[in-house]
C-alpha cells in the first residue's frame, strides 16, 4: 500500500513541470477569451463617436467626452474645429487626456461619446511618441505601412536627407532589428521620413519629435512646412517653441479634478 500511494505521488513530482506548463497555456486561452468577450460587448455599444463627410475638410467635433476603461472621466465639453492648412498644437499638463483625444479621432478609443465629422476619404497618419519600426530592410520601416517597394528610390533617399538621416542611404535595404540598432531620436526621424512619403491629408503627431534636441526639432518642422504644403498637421507637445510652427492651439484645461476640457485659442503667426 505504502508503494502505491508512493507511486501516486511521483505522478505530479514526474509531471510537475509539464503541468505548470499546461495551467500557463489554460491561462492565456482564458484571458483571450475574455478579451474577445470584452471586444464584442464594445462593439455591440451604441456607435459614440459618429463621422461623417465634411464638405469644407475641417475636423468638427462637438460635446466630446473621454473616459477610462474603468470609467472615470478624463475628458468633456470638446467642442473644437480642426480648419486644414492650420496647424494646430495641443498643450495641457501629463494626463490631461491629450494623447486619448488623438485617438478618440483616430477611432480607435471607444471608451466615448459625443460627436466627430471628419473630411470624406481624408488620408490620416498618426506618429507616437515611440514609432513601429518593424524588423526588415530600412526601406521597409521607411515605407510602412505601404510594401517596401512604393516609393521611388530618389523619394526614399530625400526623405532620408530631409530627417537627418543620409548617413544611412548605404544601408537601406539591409535586413536588421532597427527598433534595437536606432537610437529614440533617431526612430522619430524614421516616423517623420515616412510622413514625408506618405503625404497625409492630416498628420497627428504626438510627442513624435519628443527625442529630438529643440533645433533638430525646428529642423523637422520646417522640412515638414516645407514638403507638405497640403497636409494639416496637429501636434501634442509641451515645448513652447513649437508655438512658433503653429497657428492654433488646443489647451487642455482642468475642469473639475481628474476632468480637461479642450480650449481651442489662436497663436502667434507660424515660423517662416
Amino acid at each position: 500500500a505504502f508503494f502505491k500511494v508512493q507511486e501516486g505521488l511521483n505522478f505530479f513530482i514526474t509531471y510537475y513541470a509539464s503541468l505548470a506548463d499546461f495551467k500557463a497555456v489554460l491561462n492565456r486561452l482564458t484571458s483571450f477569451d475574455e478579451a474577445i468577450e470584452r471586444a464584442r460587448a464594445l462593439g455591440q455599444r451604441a456607435q459614440l463617436i459618429e463621422s461623417a463627410p465634411a464638405p469644407n475638410r475641417s475636423v468638427e467635433v462637438a460635446d466630446l467626452s473621454l473616459n477610462l476603461p474603468d470609467g472615470r472621466l478624463i475628458v468633456e465639453q470638446g467642442n473644437f474645429t480642426l480648419a486644414p492648412q492650420e496647424p494646430t498644437l495641443v498643450t495641457g499638463p501629463t494626463g490631461s487626456g491629450k494623447s486619448t483625444v488623438f485617438r478618440a479621432l483616430a477611432g480607435i478609443w471607444p471608451y466615448a461619446q459625443g460627436h466627430v465629422i471628419t473630411p470624406a476619404g481624408a488620408r490620416v497618419l498618426l506618429l507616437p511618441q515611440r514609432p513601429y519600426i518593424p524588423i526588415g530592410t530600412l526601406r521597409a520601416a521607411l515605407a510602412y505601412p505601404a510594401a517596401a517597394d512604393a516609393y521611388e528610390d530618389a523619394a526614399v533617399r530625400d526623405a532620408l536627407a530631409a530627417v537627418q538621416l543620409q548617413d544611412f542611404e548605404s544601408k537601406l535595404d539591409t535586413e536588421e532589428n532597427w527598433a534595437q540598432r536606432l537610437s529614440g531620436g533617431e526612430q522619430q526621424r524614421v516616423a517623420v521620413a515616412r510622413a514625408l512619403l506618405a503625404k497625409p491629408d492630416w498628420l497627428f503627431l504626438d510627442e513624435a519629435t519628443a527625442a529630438l534636441d529643440e533645433v533638430s526639432e525646428a529642423r523637422i518642422y520646417k522640412a515638414l512646412a516645407e514638403r507638405l504644403p497640403q497636409t494639416t498637421i496637429v501636434s501634442i507637445g509641451h515645448r513652447s517653441t513649437l508655438a512658433a510652427f503653429h497657428k492654433r492651439r488646443i489647451d487642455m484645461r482642468q475642469i473639475a479634478p481628474g476632468v480637461h476640457a479642450p480650449v481651442p485659442g489662436e497663436l502667434a503667426a507660424a515660423a517662416e
